[in-house]
């Protein structure tokens, strides 16, 4: 990879080392002028003439998108977040009295708000694998699970927000394909971070993110939906988009996974996200799953060697995310620290996501990206306290 034109294409390099990509990575040239572009152009002819001129550019994010995660066009909606993509696949599923959701103990906190949501509404149960020695989920405990039946839906996270690891997807895909059960998979941190393949994973539904790994614009997601499950998924809400109005008292949803899509939407964020997308899949999933998590294996090698720093990172397959936490130092102030000579990092407050009773408070995240560079590391070590 060239990493010295990856950061002259990012103009956020010349003022901070940006070690806060899981939060919102800084965007590349390309998808600033893309976003920049057609919001001007809306602001001199119009929002819907601008939409109608730039429909090709517009259409572009479904293909663009399919194909950096290994899926078809038509199984690919555009949403304005991560979240709600997420929301919009799970509350369409029709859960019943007794199904049963499974997850993990690292589940993201408004994923584990919706589960628990819908077993207070349907009667569904709610019931968390446990990890296995290395702090990853347990494949044979949830194999275990699976056979007993009556299971609705497995839900989980590609890569937590916290604790550096990667959920082995793939092996859960293997299972739930075993088993016939849905797979709903979380992968806000892992599209653009890691070589994601709708097809090679087995899930029947993904969300994901533009602000994050994929170095998209805020206000920007999508949801990846099989098309043999979208047909079967009545989206919890729907406009003329989404179905067509058969008057005076009928309507037809539509077959494919903009059924889960409105009309409204951020219509520069649309082509920028494409834009994105193609930035991401011109430097190759895997070149960039390299990078990034080298850099971050580098990074937690930093740490390891610092007195008073502890690496809370666990797992089989380290992400680029790491977390640790500094003797007698609280994570926020941490945090202002580094900001102070211009490092990026976050806070992490791993009990207040997942099922994890005996998580910390909070700890430091500082994640990495493919821009980042061996000095942007060094410069966070120097910041800490």
């Amino acid at each position: 990879m060239d990493v010295g034109k990856a950061r002259a294409d990012t103009p956020g390099c010349a003022r901070v080392a940006h070690l806060n990509n899981a939060g919102a990575a800084l965007p590349p040239a390309p998808v600033i002028e893309a976003v920049a572009e057609h919001f001007a152009l809306e602001t001199t002819i119009g929002g819907y003439e601008a939409a109608e001129l730039r429909a090709d550019a517009v259409e572009h994010f479904y293909g663009a998108v399919a194909g950096l995660i290994g899926a078809r066009a038509d199984e690919i909606a555009y949403v304005e977040n991560a979240t709600r993509a997420w929301d919009l696949a799970f509350y369409a599923i029709p859960f019943a009295e007794g199904d049963r959701i499974l997850t993990t103990t690292s589940e993201y906190s408004s994923n584990a708000i919706a589960y628990q949501q819908v077993a207070a509404a349907k009667g569904a149960r709610v019931e968390v694998i446990p990890d296995d020695a290395n702090g990853t989920l347990a494949l044979d405990a949830l194999e275990a699970e699976l056979a007993k039946g009556g299971v609705r839906l497995v839900s989980l996270n590609h890569i937590p927000t916290y604790n550096g690891l990667v959920n082995p997807a793939t092996e859960v895909g293997r299972l739930c394909r075993e088993h016939g059960v849905l797979y709903l998979l979380d992968a806000c941190q892992s599209v653009g971070h890691l070589a994601v393949d709708v097809a090679e994973i087995g899930c029947d539904m993904l969300s994901g993110t533009g602000r994050k790994y994929l170095r998209g614009p805020r206000g920007t997601g999508f949801l990846y939906v099989r098309r043999e499950i979208a047909r079967t998924l009545e989206p919890p809400f729907l406009d003329l988009t989404a179905a067509e109005w058969r008057a005076p008292d009928g309507y037809e949803i539509r077959d494919d996974a903009r059924r889960f899509e409105t009309w409204e939407r951020y219509v520069a964020g649309q082509i920028g996200l494409a834009v994105a997308a193609d930035y991401a899949s011109a430097l190759g999933a895997a070149a960039i799953e390299e990078r990034v998590t080298g850099l971050a294996a580098a990074l937690r090698r930093m740490l390891a060697d610092r007195p008073g720093i502890t690496v809370l990172d666990r797992g089989e397959r380290p992400s680029g995310i790491v977390t640790f936490t500094v003797d007698g130092h609280d994570a926020a102030a941490v945090k202002v620290a580094a900001r102070g000579r211009d490092v990026n990092v976050s806070v992490a407050q791993p009990r207040t996501h997942g099922y994890d009773p005996h998580g910390l408070d909070a700890a430091v995240r500082a994640s990495v990206h493919y821009y980042n560079n061996e000095e942007d590391l060094d410069r966070l070590v120097a910041a800490l306290p």
